[in-house]
């Protein structure tokens, strides 16, 4: 396939958002552990973004990173059985996040999977689109009083209000801590297990010491208070209403799950598992990309004036209805294009569990095969203008040349995020509802720098200058 086939034609103005230098070759063991200490993203060398396969012999044992798009789908749909999540994503994630959606394998995670895919349904996230406005409508009211010229952390702002959405649509009955509490606590805590510390890539065992690792405990411990108070009083909810309708949020959706086959349900430790999975990556995905959306436009301000013209078109009248939504063509280009540049989740990592062949090369069982998103969504070969801010390639007509398998922001497969509809639906009706009444810059003098902890977030926050329009 040719670059012209992939992507649209370049966009008059040009703009190379921040990212790591590129090293011109391999990092070494020394430099590898460093960089996953320091910044993951900062590991990645210019082969990598050019070649469809890149082996290697290194402290990871045998790894093969793969941004060829047949042998992506090959080993996420094709083959998939043949793949499971390596050692070093559990040993970073089951800590905190137990064994939920994101970390089980094989039946335990089919019987979750079946168990809440009712709550992510097209039709029953159109339910909870009025939810997302009441929160839009919400943030954009605490703003208003703000005088001209405001500087606000937009990240700590898009982890709150992301937070809110999910405490108004799969956590109704709220979340029984206060949501800014929430937001602190997650952030930390992604922030402190997001440092891979050496001794987790040499895979040496729990009890080794990680000297400079810094402590989650207290983060888990409120996480888990919570979590707890949730499910009892539900639990006690359930109990004196015994025939009462039970509700279809989350929560209730994992207390009543029943596997088809054994008539059993989730256990203590799946249910506040999952519990947690949903606040972390339910509200980290869409604020992440919220915020680097935000930075994007402020940096091509040609593009800005031409979605907040959409903006004010669409929504003359307000929301009206799902089809309003699906109007701000330009809206969802612009938080397409900042999840391609800035994807959730910059590694996707398997282990294979037998011998395979995979883009032409032998797999044996054991190795480690690794899909960068960060590396797949700019790489030379699939994209034209790899890493610019070019959001019309998302527009009706340009985006349907884009390869599915060339644009990961929420994997692929069985294991595709379940949430993907959802975060997309909030996230347009967000970014539409804050560019209607403000525009925002970036702040004099601050050196925006992406980092890899778990997800990609801007070193430091994301400082901007609020605008009134």
């Amino acid at each position: 396939m040719s670059l012209t086939e992939v992507t649209p034609s370049p966009a008059p103005v040009s703009f190379r958002p921040a990212a790591p230098r590129r090293p011109d070759k391999p990092v070494g063991p020394i430099g590898f552990l460093l960089g996953m200490w320091t910044n993951p993203l900062s590991t990645w060398s210019r082969q990598s973004f050019e070649l469809p396969v890149v082996r290697a012999d290194g402290v990871m044992g045998k790894v093969t990173v793969i941004s060829d798009p047949a042998a992506i789908r090959h080993v996420f749909v094709d083959n998939v059985a043949n793949y499971r999540k390596d050692a070093l994503q559990l040993r970073v994630l089951s800590p905190g996040l137990g064994n939920g959606l994101l970390t089980a394998e094989g039946d335990e995670w089919r019987a979750q999977r079946r168990a809440l895919a009712p709550l992510f349904t097209p039709r029953v996230v159109e339910t909870f689109e009025p939810a997302m406005i009441e929160c839009a409508e919400w943030l954009t009211a605490r703003w208003a009083p703000l005088r001209e010229g405001r500087r606000l952390d937009v990240s700590a702002e898009m982890s709150r209000v992301t937070l809110e959405v999910l405490q108004r649509t799969i956590f109704p009955a709220g979340l029984k801590r206060d949501p800014s509490d929430f937001a602190t606590a997650m952030s930390r805590y992604f922030d402190r297990i997001g440092q891979v510390h050496p001794f987790d890539v040499l895979g040496l065992p729990k009890w080794a010491p990680r000297v400079g690792k810094r402590d989650t405990t207290r983060e888990l411990r409120f996480f888990a208070e919570a979590t707890a108070d949730l499910v009892a009083e539900r639990r006690a909810t359930l109990d004196d209403r015994p025939d009462a309708p039970r509700p279809r949020d989350l929560l209730g959706l994992l207390l009543t799950a029943r596997d088809p086959q054994t008539g059993e349900g989730l256990t203590e430790a799946e249910i506040n598992a999952n519990i947690l999975t949903f606040i972390g990556a339910g509200h980290e995905t869409t604020a992440a990309g919220l915020t680097w959306a935000l930075y994007l436009l402020s940096q091509r301000p040609e593009w800005r004036a031409r979605v907040e013209a959409e903006v004010d078109d669409v929504l003359a009248e307000g929301f009206r209805g799902p089809e309003t939504i699906d109007r701000l063509v330009a809206v969802r280009a612009t938080f397409e294009e900042a999840l391609r540049l800035y994807p959730p989740a910059a590694t996707l990592s398997r282990e294979a569990i037998g011998p395979d062949e995979v883009a032409g090369h032998a797999i044996r069982a054991g190795e480690t095969i690794v899909v960068s998103p960060w590396v797949l969504q700019r790489h030379r070969t699939l994209w034209e203008r790899p890493d610019d801010f070019v959001p019309e390639r998302f527009m009706p007509g340009a985006r349907d040349t884009i390869d599915r398998f060339t644009y990961l922001p929420f994997g692929a497969g069985p294991r595709v995020c379940i949430g993907m509809g959802f975060a997309m639906r909030e996230g347009v009706i967000l970014l539409a509802s804050m560019l209607r009444r403000f525009r925002f810059d970036l702040a004099p003098g601050h050196e925006v720098e992406p980092v890899q902890r778990i997800t990609v977030r801007p070193r430091g926050g994301m400082p901007m200058i609020l605008r009134h329009r």
